[in-house]
């Protein structure tokens, strides 16, 4: 990165032997990264036995040996990464790392100090299951209600943080209850979110998808949760 941010891209990993090289390989096409740090959250398909050949200088593996969960994973990776700038990017290729350039600029000129990746923007986007967006407008629009600010898409896998804003938060979820509960302590801080449109290439269930229908009212608590509480 120019202007010395070093950026830390955090790939939290469970049981995706069939992605996890190609979106180590297109972030390093980018040619941002600072460090690449993989985080198996203890797969058993196989993806394990892959990533002893993906390290090198800036690609690090951390293994867990047991399943936590989404939360516990990026947990794990923001206090291994070292870099000015962190950014969470999923192994799934749902999220496309082409989109850096546009997410860390408002970090770059010194506009913003967190930036959210928006599906629902305007940006190119393979369509959503209907029930799935019904469930991340509602999550998004209770945050803004609670919170006091104008999201589109809090549920976003591609959130952007300056180092310094996330490295004392305590991050207490375990799976994706980490999207509400990390948007709400940022804006806790009141620190206002800046958003960027992004492309979007959601996968089947039956390519691995993993959220199910009784995370929403995890995070809806969860929302409630830190509204009142620490």
């Amino acid at each position: 990165m120019t202007d010395m941010l070093k950026l830390s891209v955090i790939i939290p990993c469970y049981n995706e032997k069939d992605t996890i090289k190609e979106i180590v390989a297109q972030v390093l096409d980018v040619g941002l990264a600072y460090e690449i740090i993989i985080i198996d959250d203890g797969s058993t398909d196989g993806t394990r036995d892959l990533l002893p050949a993906l390290e090198s200088d800036i690609v690090k593996v951390i293994l867990k040996e047991h399943n936590q969960g989404k939360g516990a994973a990026v947990s794990t990776g923001f206090q291994a990464a070292t870099g000015d700038v962190f950014i969470i990017q999923d192994a799934d290729l749902e999220y496309d790392p082409r989109d850096y350039h546009a997410l860390i600029q408002p970090i770059q000129e010194g506009r913003a100090k967190v930036v959210y990746g928006s599906r629902f923007l305007g940006g190119p986007r393979k369509t959503m299951f209907f029930w799935n967006m019904v469930a991340n407008k509602l999550l998004t629009l209770v945050t803004n209600i609670l919170y006091n600010t104008i999201l589109s898409d809090m549920e976003t896998c591609y959130k952007v943080f300056r180092a310094d804003v996330v490295r004392d938060i305590n991050i207490r979820s375990r799976r994706f209850d980490f999207e509400p509960e990390v948007t709400a302590k940022v804006l806790k801080k009141r620190i206002r979110i800046y958003e960027v449109p992004i492309s979007y290439n959601g996968r089947e269930w039956n390519e691995g998808k993993k959220i199910h229908w009784y995370d929403g009212p995890i995070a809806l608590w969860t929302l409630l949760r830190y509204r009142f509480m620490n």
